[in-house]
């Protein structure tokens, strides 16, 4: 194992690990790292607070909260999130209804419901309290230098330029990584023709934790339970239908969304102002090279439809944890490509996987074409009627299917 000390050319700025990008993805490693022994810097463009500030809510999945319970977050986390007690899946307005349960995939929720706020402050908090984690809040970094024993940072802080070094850089700062793309690994996928409005609403009935999930002709229509009856709406639109739905007055936004949100919840107030982003789908070459390892929507990007994408983000921390803390044991270097590989191989085509089920739900059901609408309806009475392929389908989404993010040798098990 490289053991890296102090040096004019690094500054005494030594760590072991340096993870670029202080969002969830980031925050999980860090803390699925932490008690190791080994040293960590957090590099985040943003202020804490700042990066706390989206208005947003994410479904996750039974395996997430298997592993905030490994990293000890989830005592903290758990007042602040809904568990799913059922998910009703449906077609516009086709009589059938897919129910999945908890006892579909032996948990005890099919899924839950956090905001972003919540997890970003617990995981902050959790990693702040760690004396092993240094962490560099409204911080750029300006270059990444990848050498033989040691990847060298630069940093511009509001303290000034600062050098750091690393036997491995992690790359968790987004769909539009800097880090991904100066180290040269490309990315390949494609824009969709949607958009993706989110919104905070209040229903007047209660939700009773039922999530749903509507496939409409034009896009993909969810509704996340989250505590104090309140809801978060996922609602896919083509570009132009998004952009007039936005224009909208808010009663005409409102009714609109009731249109589509159906009349089990009563009347809809709207708890916060409407966001919008692009539906996409990226998936990068590679996940790793000498003394770098991509995490998150660094290394890929879904559709929004079926609520997977901070799910795998997640998943790729705690396996990439796993990975470096059976490395670190052996006295093995965290930066050596054989390393990061046994990473590459474990969470590339998994996410593969998911990132194609994602493509086809959303071409399968945003549409009108008649030959596709009897498919569609066909398989959703055979999920019905035949329940093997609704638990199937429900593993696939919860992340129960693949192999566990973890190493049988390993001392941290999700």
């Amino acid at each position: 194992m490289t053991t890296l000390a102090p040096t004019p050319t690094t500054l005494a700025a030594v760590y072991d690990v340096i993870i670029v990008g202080g969002g969830i993805a980031g925050l999980t490693l860090a803390c699925a790292l932490q008690g190791s022994g080994l040293r960590l810097a957090l590099i985040e463009a943003q202020s804490a607070e700042a990066v706390r500030q989206r208005p947003l809510a994410y479904a996750l999945s039974p395996l997430s909260i298997r592993i905030f319970r490994a990293i000890g977050v989830w005592e903290a986390l758990a007042p602040h999130i809904t568990p799913f007690a059922q998910v009703i899946l449906t077609d516009a307005d086709a009589p059938q209804r897919v129910t999945f349960r908890p006892e579909d995939v032996g948990e005890t929720a099919v899924f839950y419901c956090g905001e972003h706020a919540r997890l970003q402050q617990v995981l902050q908090e959790r990693v702040a309290a760690d004396p092993q984690i240094t962490c560099y809040y409204e911080a750029r970094v300006e270059s990444v230098t990848y050498g033989e024993a040691a990847a060298e940072v630069e940093l511009e802080t509001t303290q000034g330029r600062r050098r750091l070094a690393a036997s491995l850089v992690v790359a968790a700062d987004g769909l539009r990584s800097q880090v991904r793309q100066r180290a040269g690994i490309p990315s390949d996928g494609w824009d969709y023709w949607q958009s993706c409005i989110t919104a905070l609403v209040a229903p007047a009935q209660d939700h009773q934790n039922v999530a749903y999930e509507r496939f409409w002709p034009a896009g993909p229509f969810a509704i996340l339970p989250l505590p104090g009856n309140r809801c978060q709406v996922v609602w896919i639109l083509p570009h132009e239908q998004a952009k007039a739905t936005l224009a909208l007055s808010q009663a005409d936004f409102l009714a609109e969304m009731q249109r589509y949100y159906g009349d089990q919840g009563g009347y809809l107030t709207l708890l916060n102002p409407p966001q919008v982003f692009p539906a996409r789908l990226r998936q990068s070459r590679r996940y790793y090279q000498h003394r770098l390892a991509l995490v998150g929507d660094a290394a890929h990007h879904c559709h929004p439809v079926a609520g997977q994408g901070l799910n795998l983000g997640i998943r790729d921390a705690a396996a990439l944890a796993q990975v470096l803390l059976d490395a670190w044991r052996r006295q093995e270097d965290l930066g050596e490509v054989q390393v990061l590989r046994r990473y590459g191989r474990r969470r590339r085509w998994e996410n593969w996987v998911v990132l194609l089920f994602t493509d086809l739900l959303t071409r399968t059901f945003s549409n009108s074409y008649w030959p596709l609408v009897v498919l569609r309806r066909l398989v959703l009475i055979g999920m019905i009627r035949f329940p093997p392929l609704r638990r199937f389908l429900l593993r696939l989404m919860t992340g129960l299917w693949g192999s566990p993010p973890y190493s049988p040798s390993s001392s941290l098990a999700f």
